[in-house]
């Protein structure tokens, strides 16, 4: 574990697990690294070199003012890649996660990248608009800004039930685990958090992915509450060059329990394809 200064000064933390191949996670809003704990212990005990970090202003990187938009996540996940020389990786991105890994190889290109993997990802677009008629309307995601401006705590915990289906009937998730987010989410600046709603909702994503000229696993549960599907998984596998889209039966936004598995075995199947 260590840390990255990128050139406006911030400082970015970073896990290193492992040795192989490299594949770089990207977390979810609004999230930390941590979330990715069961695919990075995964994939280092399968033999590859797994690195995720903490984006600006969550978890153990420093809180800037500034910044929190998605070109700048992008340069900061280039200057990782740049300062630890990952060659041949694969870019995996959760959710906000997949829209800075997106933006990455959209701005950055795949000089160092083979594979990219996008789950529950948040492009092409999520906000409703004449051309995104499936996307959902700005009215939902002033609803988060004042829910996380008035009482972030409060919302956080809130926002655990419908991001692991824990209002759906039969739900399994433990309180661990939304007790596990909630932790992480409160280590996120407000600023951070606040400006990022903007940044995972009105950027388009289009033109990022129809530079992507490595293969995507794209995966989506359909009863996604958080990124509803209708206006995501499908709309980037048409976008995209070589896609492969997997689409889990009454899965949620977030993983959890057997859920880890049955990604995770997808993901190393997909590593094992490059």
């Amino acid at each position: 574990m260590g840390t990255i200064t990128t050139a406006d000064g911030t400082e970015i933390f970073y896990k290193d697990w492992g040795s192989g191949r490299p594949v770089v996670l990207s977390h979810g809003w609004p999230l930390t690294a941590d979330v990715w704990d069961p695919q990075l212990f995964f994939l280092a005990s399968h033999g590859y070199r797994v690195v995720a970090h903490d984006r600006r202003g969550h978890g153990r990187s420093s809180q800037p003012w500034t910044g929190h938009d998605m070109d700048t996540y992008a340069d900061d996940l280039a200057q990782l890649m740049d300062t630890l020389n990952l060659n041949n990786a694969t870019l995996v991105g959760h959710s906000t996660g997949g829209g800075e890994v997106t933006r990455y190889l959209g701005r950055h290109g795949t000089a160092r990248v083979a594979q990219a993997v996008l789950l529950s990802a948040i492009p092409p677009l999520m906000l409703q608009t004449e051309a995104n008629p499936e996307g959902l309307p700005i009215s939902a995601f002033d609803d988060i800004r004042e829910g996380i401006r008035k009482d972030r705590s409060q919302y956080y915990q809130d926002l655990t039930a419908p991001f692991y289906g824990a209002n759906r009937p039969g739900s399994e998730v433990s309180e661990g685990t939304r007790d596990a987010f909630w932790l992480m989410a409160m280590s996120v600046a407000l600023k951070a958090s606040y400006d990022c709603v903007k940044a995972f909702s009105e950027t388009d994503f289009t033109d990022d992915l129809t530079r992507i000229d490595v293969p995507v696993f794209i995966a989506h549960g359909d009863d996604d509450q958080i990124v509803p599907i209708q206006a995501a998984a499908p709309k980037t596998a048409e976008l995209v060059k070589d896609p492969t889209l997997k689409i889990y039966p009454g899965a949620p936004h977030g993983l959890y329990g057997t859920r880890h598995d049955t990604f995770n075995n997808d993901l190393l199947d997909f590593l094992k394809s490059a």
